[in-house]
């Protein structure tokens, strides 16, 4: 996750509160996606972002996970995520965000 939505993401949670938001995710691999969702929840473990030492423990899910598709209008999830889905590794990214989920998130 760049510097700058580090930067929106804690601006976000400290005039929200932490408990009033959820991060969506959609990498297309289940590293990228889990670097980001540790990076919500525990911090910046590259230390080099406004999220650094930052326990935010945010929601976070990533746009493929069965829940989120569940909540989405089947026509515009096919437009806009189709295609892409056809090519990630569905299971792995859900599998890693659970993963982060289950050991960081607060909320």
């Amino acid at each position: 996750m760049d510097l700058e939505n580090q930067k929106r993401v804690k601006d976000f949670a400290d005039q929200y509160g932490p408990e009033n938001i959820v991060v969506m995710l959609g990498a297309a691999e289940s590293e990228a996606s889990g670097l980001a969702a540790e990076t919500v929840t525990a911090g910046d473990p590259t230390f080099a972002g406004p999220l650094t030492n930052v326990q935010l423990g945010l929601k976070v899910y990533h746009i493929c996970e069965p829940e989120i598709k569940a909540e989405v209008n089947a026509d515009v999830y096919d437009e806009q995520v189709g295609m892409m889905e056809m090519v990630m590794d569905i299971d792995s990214i859900c599998e890693e965000m659970n993963n982060i989920r289950s050991e960081y998130c607060k909320y």
